[in-house]
């Protein structure tokens, strides 16, 4: 289907775009994302994705929104405080972009519901606050060869990595971190973290998953992105595949 002339006007600084162009915004109309998490990661993920022209957007999060969340969740407003997280965000998603469908799954992701979920759509963005969720999100777009596209903040710091471990030649999650490190780590609301520097990692978050729909530019697959607020810098490290990696060792081939 042809964009229309609202779509034209729109999205016009895409369509000028040599690397988007009418063929690449297509594509972002075709693409179907899952957000995983709506907090300060999911916020900005969130907002870029759906004012980029995303078709179909799935956001997972059962929590309510807390005063404390609007430092950084910009997503929401005072007067969303004790909603629920994902039908806040529907509500401003649909505000600024009323031609993407936003599906809610105010649902905690876990073992029992993350195939499902996950394999409904095409890419999934991770933005969970927890190993045992990132693992599990990583563990079940392996197994179902989904593009993962994942962020984390901690304080001062983030970083961000696309997996497709899947694919030959591609290193997985657990080529990096074999397993969750024992006793998990501290969260934001035992850390802090600056409100800006989530903002930094979600919308870097929300270009590699627009690279990743549209083939602009070079993917991150194989490398980790290591942002330094403090010292106002960026790192990129190579993740070279793990001959001995306790998931992907033997199981990929020159097909996959």
């Amino acid at each position: 289907m042809p964009l229309s002339d609202d779509d034209v006007e729109r999205y016009a600084r895409h369509l000028v775009l040599r690397e988007i162009g009418g063929t690449g915004q297509a594509k972002i109309r075709n693409a179907k994302v899952l957000v995983i998490g709506a907090g300060g990661l999911g916020s900005p993920l969130a907002l870029y994705l759906a004012a980029a022209g995303v078709g179909r957007l799935g956001l997972v999060d059962d929590d309510v929104v807390a005063l404390s969340n609007l430092q950084r969740q910009i997503l929401f407003q005072t007067a969303d405080v004790g909603r629920k997280k994902t039908d806040a965000a529907k509500d401003a998603l649909a505000a600024l972009n009323a031609g993407v469908a936003v599906d809610t799954h105010a649902v905690r992701l876990d073992a029992s519901n993350a195939a499902s979920l996950i394999g409904g759509y095409d890419i999934i963005a991770d933005g969970s606050d927890n190993f045992e969720t990132r693992f599990l999100v990583h563990d079940t777009c392996f197994a179902l060869k989904k593009i993962l596209v994942s962020a984390a903040v901690t304080e001062f710091d983030g970083q961000l990595a696309t997996w497709r471990g899947h694919e030959a030649g591609k290193p997985c999650y657990r080529c990096l971190f074999p397993a969750p490190p024992p006793g998990g780590v501290a969260n934001c609301s035992q850390t802090g973290v600056l409100g800006a520097a989530a903002g930094v990692m979600g919308s870097l978050q929300a270009l590699e998953v627009l690279k990743e729909i549209t083939g602009a530019g070079e993917s991150l697959a194989g490398r980790l992105l290591i942002y330094d607020a403090l010292a106002a810098r960026f790192r990129t490290i190579s993740v070279p595949p793990d001959p001995q990696c306790p998931l992907c060792a033997g199981h990929k081939n020159p097909a996959d």
